[in-house]
């Protein structure tokens, strides 16, 4: 089963789109996920400019790569989220935050999110990934007492106002996959499940799996994948680590990225803890034949070696064959061998 391997360009938007598509390009990325973030995708322009469209294409076609998906994770955030803060005016567009004003922030975000879905239509491309934001990942810690009705209030919230944004999806072919990550409306297991129960299981709405957010809540990426394979939408090949020594909290104790102190961490694919070879299996099992997308993040590694080496590993894991085919081939072999 070959599947394409993609770099998510959401790290490296500090550079512009043309130099990402080159390194891309060069060391052997087959294409992008390309983030609706600083010049990489305009989600406004591609809806309404055919000129700009061709653009990002020939850029791509010029070195070698195609698009499969586009991410527009951090305006998804606002959708939901209960506060609105610097926090988000440090990640949204300024057209998104406007006045600051909390609600029109929230409602905002929902029609971009509405255009970037004509956005992926524009482009060719079938799958928008992205975050939903929450108004109960607050509550996560249970204290002060969280109602019953709260969390049922936060699930309704997020139908009511994710409702409306992917009838634009249905209306375009293009379905929204959401990332399984703490702060958002699902963050690990039930938490999906209910995710998809308060939107009536609907079409449009699915997941980007990312597994390098399961291992350090110690939830089996293998099983999620297993038990939620019909929406199982994209694949991030992202990887974590546990550094839980007695002192080091598995909640990271407000410390950045990279700090030895923090219980967990992201670093490099191949270097961390996700189980990666059941995990291939596993998708060649469910038939997963969308993209595999490397999204480097570690701040103990050079990106730009970090970037190539992370495309040779999931390359070697793209060799891991469907059942069905090892089995023909095996066969074939054996047959070969006794004539």
């Amino acid at each position: 089963m070959t599947r394409p391997i993609t770099l998510f360009t959401g790290q490296w938007a500090d550079l512009p789109f043309e130099e990402v598509a080159r390194l891309a390009g060069e060391w052997g990325y087959d294409g992008l996920e390309i983030a609706s973030w600083g010049d990489h995708l305009d989600v406004n322009r591609a809806a309404t400019d055919p000129a700009y469209v061709a653009n990002r294409l020939e850029i791509l076609e010029r070195n070698g790569l195609k698009v499969f998906t586009i991410s527009n994770h951090l305006v998804g955030q606002a959708v939901c989220d209960d506060p609105i803060d610097q926090r988000h005016e440090d990640i949204v567009p300024p057209h998104v935050w406007g006045d600051g004003d909390p609600e029109g922030v929230r409602q905002r975000a929902a029609e971009e999110l509405k255009t970037t879905a004509r956005a992926a239509a524009a482009l060719g491309v079938k799958t928008v990934t992205g975050f939903t934001g929450s108004k109960i990942w607050k509550t996560i810690a249970g204290f002060p007492p969280v109602p019953d009705s709260m969390i049922e209030d936060g699930y309704q919230d997020f139908a009511d106002r994710w409702n409306p944004i992917l009838d634009v999806f249905d209306e375009v072919g293009v379905r929204f996959a959401l990332e399984p990550h703490p702060s958002e409306i699902a963050f690990d297991y039930w938490s999906s499940k209910r995710t998809l129960e308060a939107i009536g299981n609907r079409d449009a709405f699915g997941f980007n799996f990312d597994p390098s957010h399961f291992v350090w809540q110690q939830i089996d990426p293998v099983t999620f994948l297993q038990d939620f394979s019909d929406k199982i939408f994209h694949v991030h090949c992202k990887e974590s680590v546990t550094q839980l020594n007695g002192r080091n909290g598995r909640l990271a104790s407000h410390l950045p990225w990279g700090d030895p102190r923090r219980g967990w961490d992201f670093v490099s694919t191949g270097h961390g803890e996700v189980p990666w070879e059941p995990i291939f299996r596993t998708l060649n099992w469910i038939g997963y034949d969308g993209p595999t997308s490397v999204e480097w993040e570690d701040a103990g590694m050079d990106r730009l070696v970090g970037g190539p080496e992370a495309l040779q590993f999931v390359r070697k894991l793209a060799t891991i064959t469907p059942p069905a085919e090892a089995f023909d081939a095996a066969f074939s072999q054996s047959r070969t061998v006794e004539l």
